[in-house]
Formats: structure tokens, C-alpha cells, sequence
């Protein structure tokens, strides 16, 4: 007999990918890889979540080879013998536990996080954070080719690992969105422009050798965000037309799959268009491109995700809404993120229908690898 809870377990395949449900472990930064690289703790943490029977698990941050590309030094390498060693480690942890695993390729690009400085210099686009924010350098033209064939090398490193499939991190106010972002992007090369399809030339060109590297089959996701940490308030794309303009050709260049991060899932992205109970970032995003998507944005919790970084517990709430869009296939997949840290059974206490055992997030679990 049909549960409520079953759009979510559902199969669900593209390409090589082939998952057991439409849940995704959401990509959450840990920075607890000593000198950049995973070990043993690392590995334990991956395999408990695939024991836990998530569909597919997508890493932290993990970043490319260049010499500021992380702006904490507990955020793991993903380049290197030592770091790639460890990388393989988990995702055989993972595989060995029934799982699926892919990995974040990442580029923090002028962020801060916290008072740890890299050796080189920071940088971006236009040698800022956001508006008036300067930081760092703007990146020359050999610093852009360098970055995007780093992001090819570790897209090659992935696959000969053994990943299943990965993402690119262009969300969130980091590398590649700053580049999308005007304001970030003062470039007035071939790198800037005064509109959004423009400035996503940079993402597009890493689109392009991520996709060379991995050849025609192997799923690549990409992560994509409106707002940015610089200003929760940012919107990319204003209407569809203009998201359209900016997504669809990642797509046609190389994306299987979007990953469409907003703060809360519930809310609709064009509200004056289909109302306030309309699609969603992921669903838009879906409508306008054909490709498949995942959405997430404070997934079976009471408070928004900002609340994790000052300590805020959240509780559970019902996901009666985030079924309801499952259901009618408004997006393919859901991220489920904090929840996980806490409780690496959710999944299965959903799929058995033990919604009573739910629990929010504990701030706690971030001390630690669980």
C-alpha cells in the first residue's frame, strides 16, 4: 500500500547514476582534514551516512589546485597523492556500505572563514568580496586558465577514484558565483560583462574541461545559489527569462543535474507569477533548462540553516510540502543537510515511517566526526 513518504524512495537514474531514493546528503562544510587530507575519521563519517541508506552523498567542500583556493586550513585537498589516497579511502567506505558518493570540487575564492589567512594571495574576479569589499587580487588571465584546467584535473581525479559522479560548487558567494554576481565581477574583459550570461563564461569554460576530463557519461552536478553569504538578499536571475539565459547554457555545456540551494524550499522563486505556493528554485530551475534537479534549503527543520553557524538548534517539523512537491515532480531530488549530522538514520526512520523519532539538529555534532 502507498505510504505518504514514498515519492522519496522512489529510483531514480541519469547516465551512470543509478540511486536507490531521491534523497541526497547535502554538501556541509566539516573542515576536519588534518594538513587537507581525509583519513580514517573521514572515511567512518561517509560510510555511516550510506549505512544509513542516503541515495547519494555528496562530500564538503573539497578543493582544486591552486595555491588560495581554501580559506580555512581544515578543508580537505583534492589534489595531491596524500589527499587523493584518502579521497579513494572514502569513497570505498562508502561503496563498501552499499552507497553512492560524490565528490564537491571547490574554490572559496575571496571568502573569509575566520581569522586563517593562506600562504598566497586570495583571490576573485575583481579582487573583492562584494560590493566595496575589496580582498586579495583579481585574478590574471593564466590565474583563470590555470583554475579552470585545475577544475579538470580534479574532475579526472575523481572519476579514476572511483566517485560516482560530482559537483561543482558554484554557489553561495564563493569562486565560481563570484564571477557570476556584478557584485563581484567588475571585470570589463571577456571574464565580465554587464549581464549575467556574460559573467558566466567562467563557469562555463570549467563546465566545458570538467566534461572533457570525464568523458560524455559521467553525471556532473552543479551547485547554484541566488543569494550569496555576502548578501542574503542577492537574486541572480530576476525572471525566468534571465534564469533561462544563465542556466541553460551550463547545461547544454556539460550539467546533468542543478543543485538548487535556497534558504528555505518552501519558498516560491517568482511568487508574482504562480503565487506564493509556486515552484521553487529547483522547480524553475527544472521547467526552464529539462535537466534534472535537486533542491534543498532548510529540509525538515524549524529554523533556516544560518541558525547552524551560531550555534542554533533546530527542531523537526512535519515535510508535508516537501512531499507534495515530490510528488508532482517538481524537482528530482531533495538535499537533506543538518538533520543528517544528527541523526544518520533519518532516512531510514522516514522510509519505515517512524516520523515520531525524528529530531532536529543538535549543534553539538559539530565538534566532532559521527
Amino acid at each position: 500500500m502507498p505510504t505518504p513518504t514514498d515519492p522519496l524512495f522512489r529510483p531514480f537514474s541519469l547516465k551512470s547514476l543509478a540511486l536507490k531514493n531521491r534523497i541526497v546528503m547535502a554538501p556541509m562544510t566539516r573542515c576536519m582534514a588534518p594538513e587537507g587530507v581525509p583519513g580514517p575519521a573521514n572515511a567512518a563519517y561517509y560510510r555511516r551516512r550510506a549505512e544509513g541508506d542516503v541515495g547519494l552523498i555528496l562530500t564538503e567542500g573539497t578543493v582544486v589546485d591552486r595555491p588560495a583556493a581554501r580559506n580555512h586550513h581544515g578543508i580537505p585537498l583534492f589534489h595531491g597523492a596524500a589527499a587523493l589516497a584518502g579521497w579513494k579511502g572514502v569513497a570505498d567506505a562508502v561503496h563498501g556500505a552499499g552507497g553512492l558518493i560524490a565528490p564537491q570540487l571547490w574554490h572559496t575564492g575571496s571568502t573569509r572563514a575566520g581569522k586563517w589567512e593562506p600562504e598566497a594571495p586570495v583571490e576573485s574576479p575583481s579582487g573583492i568580496i562584494g560590493p566595496d569589499q575589496p580582498r586579495g587580487v583579481a585574478m590574471s588571465e593564466e590565474d583563470i586558465a590555470d583554475t579552470i584546467a585545475a577544475f579538470g584535473r580534479a574532475a579526472a581525479d575523481a572519476k579514476a577514484a572511483g566517485f560516482d559522479s560530482l559537483e561543482l560548487h558554484a554557489a553561495h558567494g564563493y569562486l565560481i558565483d563570484q564571477f557570476f554576481w556584478a557584485g563581484s565581477n567588475l571585470r570589463d574583459d571577456a571574464w565580465g560583462g554587464a549581464t549575467l550570461q556574460l559573467r558566466a563564461r567562467f563557469a562555463l569554460e570549467v563546465v566545458r574541461a570538467v566534461r572533457a576530463a570525464v568523458g560524455p557519461d559521467f553525471p556532473v552536478i552543479m551547485r547554484v545559489s541566488q543569494w550569496k553569504q555576502q548578501d542574503y538578499e542577492v537574486k541572480l536571475a530576476a525572471t525566468p527569462d534571465e534564469m533561462t539565459a544563465w542556466l541553460a547554457p551550463l547545461v547544454e555545456a556539460g550539467v546533468d543535474i542543478l543543485h538548487c540551494s535556497q534558504r528555505r524550499f518552501w519558498v516560491a522563486e517568482f511568487p508574482e507569477l504562480d503565487g506564493e505556493a509556486g515552484l521553487n528554485f529547483a522547480g524553475w530551475a527544472k521547467k526552464l533548462t529539462g535537466a534534472a534537479t535537486i533542491s534543498v534549503g532548510s529540509v525538515g527543520l524549524n529554523t533556516e540553516f544560518f541558525g547552524a553557524f551560531r550555534g542554533q538548534a533546530s527542531g523537526a517539523v512535519p515535510f508535508d510540502n516537501l512531499l507534495e512537491r515530490m510528488a508532482r515532480d517538481e524537482f528530482d531530488m531533495v538535499a537533506v543537510g543538518r538533520v543528517l549530522l544528527s541523526d544518520p538514520d533519518w532516512v531510514v526512520k522516514v522510509r519505515e515511517g517512524r516520523l515520531d523519532e525524528l529530531h532536529g539538529f543538535n549543534p553539538e555534532v559539530m565538534s566532532g566526526l559521527i
